[in-house]
C-alpha cells in the first residue's frame, strides 16, 4: 500500500538503531561444539560456581586462553536453567516469566530450552511474532502497551507482538498471542499473509547492562473486518486505537512506538 513518506533520516536512523554492537566486548557461549550465545567476559564470575555443581562435573568452565568464551557442561536444558536460577537469585536476570524459550546454536539448530529471564544476560537467539492489523479501508489497529510492562512500558506497538515459545510454532504463538493481546480469533482474521522476518541485535539493561538482545522477528498481516474491535485480555495492554496511516507516521515520528514495531510498520507501509 502507499502511504505518505516519512522523513528519511529518521527512517535511517531508525534502521541503523536496529543493528548495535554491545556497549562492552563478549566472548561465546558454548555447548559442545556449537555457540548457543554470548556473555561478557567476566560476566559468569558473578554467579558462585560451586553451588551449580553437579556432582562432580561443574556446569559451566572457563575456557583458557581468555576470549574463547565459557562452555556449558552436561545437558544443555537442565544446565542452562540451573545458571538461570543462579542469575536470578544474584539479581542479573530479567524478569521471572517461568516460559522456557528455544536455544539454537549458530546455524538455527535447537539445543534445548532455557528460562525466558537468562535469555538476554546469555545473548541467546530469540524468535518473536507480530501482527500488522487492517482494516477493510486501510486504518491500522496499534496497542499501547500496559504502564507496568517491564520493557517499553506505554509505548505504542502493532495490534500483537509476543514470543515464540519452546513449546509453540511461529504459527501457534500468532493464534495464542492475537487472543490474549487483542481478544481476536485468527479464524475471524481475513487475509493473513506473511510479511517478512525483522533482526534486532542491540544492547539490553537485564543482567545490570550486561545482556545482549539477538531476536528474529517473524510478522504477518491480517485484515480485521469491520465490527471486530481488539480488547486484551492478559492485562499487557493499557488501549487500543485505530489510525489513519498519517496519523501513524506522525507517532512513529514523534517516538511513540517500539523501535520493533515502527520498522515492522515502515515496511508494512513500503517504505
Amino acid at each position: 500500500m502507499t502511504s505518505p513518506a516519512p522523513d528519511r533520516a529518521w527512517l535511517e536512523k531508525l534502521r541503523a538503531g536496529a543493528i548495535q554492537a554491545p556497549l562492552r566486548p563478549r566472548v561465546p557461549l558454548w555447548a559442545g561444539e556449537s555457540v548457543i550465545g554470548s556473555v561478557e567476559p567476566d560476566f559468569l564470575h558473578q554467579i558462585a560456581l560451586q553451588p551449580l555443581a553437579d556432582g562432580h562435573h561443574p556446569l559451566l568452565k572457563e575456557e583458557r586462553p581468555e576470549g574463547l568464551g565459557w562452555r556449558l557442561m552436561g545437558d544443555v536444558t537442565t544446565s542452562l536453567n540451573r545458571v538461570a536460577t543462579a542469575l536470578h537469585e544474584a539479581g542479573l536476570a530479567g524478569a521471572w516469566r517461568n516460559e522456557q524459550l528455544a536455544v539454537p546454536d549458530q546455524l538455527g539448530h535447537r539445543k534445548g530450552t532455557v528460562e525466558r529471564a537468562a535469555v538476554r544476560p546469555l545473548g541467546i537467539t530469540t524468535l518473536a511474532v507480530h501482527l500488522v492489523g487492517q482494516t477493510p479501508n486501510g486504518r491500522i489497529w496499534v496497542q499501547q502497551r500496559a504502564l507496568d510492562k517491564a520493557n517499553d512500558p506505554g509505548l505504542w506497538d502493532t495490534l500483537m507482538g509476543g514470543m515464540v515459545s519452546a513449546a509453540d510454532t511461529v504459527e501457534t504463538a500468532l493464534a495464542r498471542e492475537t487472543w490474549e493481546e487483542a481478544g481476536l480469533r485468527v479464524a475471524e482474521l481475513r487475509d493473513i499473509r506473511y510479511g517478512g522476518r525483522l533482526s534486532t541485535r542491540r544492547p539490553s539493561t537485564d543482567g545490570r547492562g550486561a545482556g545482549y538482545v539477538v531476536e528474529d522477528i517473524d510478522w504477518y498481516v491480517a485484515t480485521v473486518p469491520d465490527g471486530l474491535v481488539p480488547e486484551n485480555r492478559d492485562g499487557e495492554v493499557a488501549r487500543f486505537d485505530l489510525l489513519e496511516t498519517d496519523e501513524l507516521l506522525r507517532r512513529m515520528a514523534g517516538h511513540e512506538f517500539t523501535a520493533e514495531a515502527a520498522l515492522i510498520l515502515a515496511d508494512y507501509l513500503g517504505h
